[in-house]
């Protein structure tokens, strides 16, 4: 009885999330869509929608181990392109936001995540795109989590169309609490994983590294400008 009872619990917690999509939607003041451009309008409304329809469709979608890939079908859609009339290069990461969330979801790091009251945070995104998806054409995002070090999640998004890799988004991120940082080999013990990352490519960590190199800059240079300013 207690697999149905489950069931049922998160067919009811999907609805609820859905019923608050909406309720956010419909509570969004007439004063903020008049300051917004169409674009702002255009891109909010494709992400809101698709969440939406991913929190509907995951009552019949399967539980997914964390490393293995979770795959969700989409379309193009007029908003989703720009004056080339194929998808924006943007519009990449805001449907891989999308497919993360579904993995999320999927993998139960979402109960992992509300057990240490901690948040998802994105440090660092970067793109690669192959070949062009046009109005209408489905498409599929494959996402997968790559690995971790003693700080970030690696995550993969590939976009799929007919067996061929369109573009690719990768992400790291990390959870946070009021505590600090949730150390990755602590989170993927409760997900079931071992502690020890599986290896990583060699492409991967170097781009790592250069997000590591690029903050320590930007943190040197930050220090120099305010340490120059008036009354230091």
């Amino acid at each position: 009885m207690l697999p149905c009872r489950t069931s049922c619990i998160n067919d009811q917690n999907a609805r609820f999330r859905a019923k608050k999509l909406l309720s956010h939607l419909a509570d969004l003041p007439p004063s903020t869509l008049q300051c917004a451009d169409h674009s702002t309008i255009g891109v909010l409304m494709n992400l809101w929608f698709r969440l939406l329809l991913m929190l509907l469709q995951r009552p019949w979608r399967k539980p997914a181990k964390a490393l293995q890939s979770t795959v969700i079908r989409m379309r193009v859609w007029p908003l989703d392109l720009d004056f080339n009339r194929h998808v924006t290069n943007g519009r990449y990461f805001t449907l891989a936001d999308v497919g993360r969330m579904d993995f999320v979801l999927r993998s139960g790091a979402y109960r992992v995540a509300f057990r240490r009251k901690a948040v998802p945070i994105v440090g660092d995104t970067w793109g690669k795109f192959r070949r062009e998806l046009k109005l209408f054409e489905s498409f599929e995002i494959h996402t997968k989590m790559l690995g971790w070090d003693d700080k970030w999640s690696f995550m993969e998004h590939q976009f799929v169309r007919k067996g061929r890799v369109i573009g690719v988004v990768v992400m790291r991120g990390l959870f946070r609490s009021a505590k600090g940082t949730v150390a990755p080999s602590e989170f993927v013990q409760e997900l079931g994983l071992s502690e020890q990352s599986p290896e990583m490519p060699k492409w991967l960590t170097s781009w790592s590294e250069s997000c590591d190199a690029m903050s320590h800059q930007l943190r040197a240079e930050e220090s120099m400008f305010l340490n120059d300013q008036p009354g230091r």
